[in-house]
């Protein structure tokens, strides 16, 4: 699979960084021109009447963001904001904004979209043009007063109040280069100058973060699971015992869902899809359970049968966090 083999490329270095090296120079000289464009002023961020918080990475695949603006949307809603949530809506076909819901097609919107609708309970719009999905959110829901980027850290065009910038706690930043030498979309530098960073998971990789600025850590936990095709059975992992398990995963990291069974006591074969992967029925054609994250679930449930089962997850994380948000909005909007 190309995508495993590209990850490899990125964890050290191999006879194809003789090639990559140089292209990745390229990348790193337009993404650090395009910045600075922004930053002096010489093209335009466009900016929303209601502060906006985008939460980032700066590496390429997933680590962790989903849950982090699930757990941020409602901490900002028990404490009497009314939030929304814009996404770019990543895989799916929509070209012009459009509102997310449960009911969704994860084809046209995006799985992570549909996800996130299933998380909260504020309205999830996507559009391409981040500021453009912004502005019709905003119209729609005239009572939303604070938007949440899902990922953008690098869409500038979208002016930002507070960047919170997620980091895989275990695979780190990989070699540390660039794409496509490495999994990097910008610099590690360009941490030292967001709001806060967020480590998802223990840090077993060598992250060497910033001195500023500061640095929470997050945990997913969950450990019910959800029957796909019948939603009001759950059972916990002591079920599956004895039993024929399959955990698949389509997720930037497949590897962290395994290991998240395996630590519930769960001993299953493993099979890992591509990010964002659109599932047919025949992919699962696996006799025995099978577990999927609630990413791939949004994506299954038009032919899911009664061996599916999904595993919700929520974020833990440092309650200082928000206490910086808070001060942060406070601070920059009375």
């Amino acid at each position: 699979m190309v995508s495993n083999w590209v990850m490899r490329q990125w964890q050290g270095t191999t006879p194809w960084h003789v090639l990559l090296i140089p292209l990745s120079r390229v990348f790193g000289l337009l993404a650090g021109l395009r910045r600075t464009l922004y930053r002096i002023g010489m093209l335009h961020a466009q900016s929303l009447p209601v502060p906006v918080i985008v939460v980032g990475n700066i590496s390429a695949g997933g680590t962790g963001k989903t849950p982090l603006v699930a757990w941020l949307a409602r901490e900002l809603a028990m404490h009497g904001w009314h939030p929304g949530v814009i996404s770019r809506g990543y895989g799916g076909s929509a070209l012009t904004p459009q509102q997310a819901s449960i009911h969704s097609d994860t084809v046209r919107v995006g799985d992570e979209p549909v996800l996130l609708a299933s998380l909260v309970q504020c309205p999830v719009w996507v559009g391409r043009d981040r500021p453009a999905a912004g502005r019709a959110l905003l119209f729609a829901h005239p009572q939303v007063d604070v938007l949440i980027s899902d990922d953008g850290l690098q869409h500038y065009r979208l002016a930002r109040d507070v960047e919170i910038v997620v980091v895989d706690g275990a695979r780190g930043f990989g070699n540390g280069r660039l794409l496509p030498a490495g999994p990097l979309r910008e610099p590690v530098a360009r941490l030292g100058v967001v709001d806060a960073i967020v480590v998802n998971q223990p840090a077993t990789a060598q992250l060497n973060l910033p001195a500023m600025p500061p640095v929470y850590t997050m945990r997913l936990e969950g450990a019910c699971f959800v029957n796909l095709a019948d939603p009001a059975r759950s059972a916990d992992a002591a079920y599956f015992d004895g039993q024929e398990i399959h955990a698949i995963a389509g997720i930037g990291h497949p590897q962290r869902f395994f290991d998240q069974i395996a630590a519930l006591g769960i001993h299953a074969q493993t099979h890992a899809f591509p990010d964002h992967h659109a599932y047919r029925a025949t992919d699962l054609a696996f006799s025995g359970d099978i577990l999927m994250t609630g990413k791939d679930a949004v994506k299954c449930c038009a032919f899911a049968t009664q061996n599916m089962w999904t595993l919700p997850v929520q974020a833990s994380v440092q309650p200082d966090l928000f206490g910086l948000v808070l001060a942060k909005l406070g601070n920059r909007h009375g």
